[in-house]
């Protein structure tokens, strides 16, 4: 048995971050992980597919390239190559975590770990033995999150025909026709990656628009850009009928007051997560659940076992990586009794790396009319900026919506190129109050993207200059 001050069960994103920052505090820390260290981000969620959306941003640009006099004869395309290199990608960012923890002497357990009475944590490890390991101070569950399937559509994962995000990052090759249900962030990533390759793609969500988080603007937007490049999109959808051949799914679907029969090769379901709160102990631990099935936590991400706190996925919504890497910092830092400016919930910024990219911070239009604030919009077109105009990327537009008194900024929204590292000039205005003058007082160097925030700031006050 070996004691700890902390100990994670769990390595991704909120895990692993969370035990470099204890370590760093001065607390000795370990990490139990079964799988391999950086979660579903690093190993089947944000890296895999960020790199294969590379892949299909440059397939596109390629087919383009022409238009800037630069001539490549015929694309061609191959997915088996571009997944090898994005499992590649995600090995090199694994190995980089494990490297980190070499570095800041943080423990690394590989097994399953189980809540084992008071401070302390059974695990089996890789090579199945059983081990008992102690926690002085804290034992932190960042289990995190998982795909699931939508068995009440019919839509069971068989792993072949019906798949998850999981097995699209490991195809050999791009199916022919593919149906996503779910037109959310993944949904539309995988809509683009998949089209890119070759794919004809069907996109369906049950809500009025794809991307039902985002700005009303955003969401049609992409879904324009969408159709333009040949994705069908079937929003409002009620899926029925469903049929899982051995190479193909059959199903009904209804939307816009009409049926259709659709056949896929592939139907790829990108619609929700469920928390990872199975065989971890939490019930004879005395860890409670909220009615959606995450670990119940206070502002202190204390859950209802003293003792025993929650951090990532598992401990509920936003589900990202981002908002989790923040929640093990903060706790870190309370458990190593520092002072801390704790969770700004208000200020996580949403990031979709679909070409056009959409990121956003704050409020959505409708959020603000439903709060009945007193706003005015600024607005400003990629059409209308230089940068934009040189690399050929006009889509999208740069949004701000700002409190008509006082200029707060309530929300910010972008589609376009690069739009999530843009959205950052904005995160940092909202986290440090700035108003719509001060965004505008700061001197955009020209020519480039970011003077769309500018503008955008400028027209929300009546001044704009380029449109």
């Amino acid at each position: 048995m070996a004691s700890f001050d902390v100990i994670f069960i769990g390595g991704g994103p909120a895990g692993y971050v969370g035990a470099i920052r204890c370590a760093q505090l001065g607390l000795s820390t370990a990490v139990v992980e079964r799988e391999g260290l950086g979660g579903t981000c690093v190993l089947w969620g944000c890296i895999p597919a960020k790199a294969l959306l590379e892949s299909s941003a440059i397939a596109n640009r390629l087919r383009h390239a022409a238009d800037f006099g630069v001539t490549v004869g015929e694309v061609k395309t191959d997915y088996g190559v571009a997944v090898k290199r994005s499992r590649g990608v995600s090995q090199q960012n694994s190995k980089g975590v494990e490297f980190l923890f070499k570095k800041n002497k943080v423990t690394y357990i590989k097994g399953t770990a189980k809540l084992a009475g008071k401070n302390s944590v059974s695990v089996k490890t890789a090579d199945g033995k059983e081990e008992k390991h102690d926690a002085k101070k804290a034992v932190v569950i960042a289990t995190g999150s998982r795909v699931r399937g939508l068995p009440q559509a019919g839509l069971e994962l068989n792993k072949t025909t019906i798949i998850s995000s999981d097995e699209a990052l490991i195809l050999e090759k791009v199916p022919k026709s593919m149906v996503i249900v779910g037109a959310g962030a993944v949904g539309c990533e995988f809509a683009d990656v998949f089209n890119a390759f070759g794919s004809q793609v069907t996109l369906i969500d049950v809500m009025p628009n794809i991307l039902p988080l985002e700005d009303l603007d955003a969401s049609k937007e992409v879904e324009r850009s969408f159709k333009k490049r040949g994705i069908t999109i079937l929003t409002g959808a009620k899926l029925s009928n469903v049929k899982a051949a051995k190479d193909s799914v059959s199903m009904t679907v209804e939307a816009s007051g009409e049926k259709k029969e659709l056949t896929a090769d592939v139907v790829l379901v990108a619609a929700g997560r469920a928390a990872n709160v199975e065989e971890v102990g939490l019930k004879e631990a005395g860890v409670e659940l909220t009615d959606r099935g995450f670990i119940k936590i206070n502002e202190r991400m204390e859950t209802t076992a003293k003792g025993i706190y929650s951090v990532g996925d598992v401990a509920g919504p936003p589900m990202l990586a981002h908002k989790g890497e923040r929640e093990g910092i903060v706790l870190a830092e309370l458990i190593a009794g520092k002072s801390t400016h704790g969770m700004d919930y208000n200020n996580i910024p949403n990031a979709t790396y679909c070409h056009p990219e959409v990121a956003s911070i704050g409020l959505t239009e409708q959020q603000c009319k439903d709060k009945k604030l007193d706003y005015k919009v600024g607005k400003f077109p990629f059409s209308a900026n230089g940068r934009a105009r040189t690399s050929g990327e006009t889509e999208g537009f740069v949004k701000i919506i700002r409190d008509t008194k006082y200029g707060e900024i309530l929300g910010a929204h972008i589609v376009g190129a690069h739009a999530t590292e843009l959205i950052h000039e904005l995160v940092v205005a909202r986290t440090n109050e700035f108003t719509v003058e001060e965004v505008d007082l700061a001197i955009h160097a020209h020519p480039t993207l970011s003077e769309a925030i500018a503008e955008a700031s400028l027209d929300s006050l009546g001044k704009m200059i380029h449109a």
